[in-house]
């Protein structure tokens, strides 16, 4: 059995939504001590509270990679109040699940 999903290796391999957005309406940054992943994620957001774009970048292995990348696909158009609610599970299903070790990875 491979250790990575499809879904994870086509979001490590060509992650969504990479870069900084600049003027970017909100700027979050998390870190892992315990491996060393960083991500930083940036939104635009209009004036209905819709997030229009979301970007990230990350220092992390391929879960961290992926997991960022899918977390922006899936707060694309949401409501800020909705993109609140996104759960690590949520980002693991969406990525076909992870291995167990590297479930933190999600919750950057």
């Amino acid at each position: 059995m491979a250790l990575y999903s499809e879904t994870v290796m086509d979001h490590f391999r060509h992650p969504r939504n990479v870069g900084v957005i600049e003027n970017a309406d909100g700027v979050g940054e998390v870190g892992n001590t315990k491996c060393g992943d960083i991500m930083k994620i940036y939104l635009k957001i209009n004036d209905d509270g819709i997030i229009e774009k979301a970007s990230f970048e990350t220092f992390g292995c391929a879960s961290a990679i992926a997991s960022s990348s899918m977390a922006t696909e899936l707060i694309k158009g949401k409501p800020v109040s909705e993109a609140m609610t996104l759960t690590n599970q949520a980002v693991a299903e969406a990525l076909e699940g992870l291995p167990a070790h590297k479930l933190h990875c999600s919750v950057l």
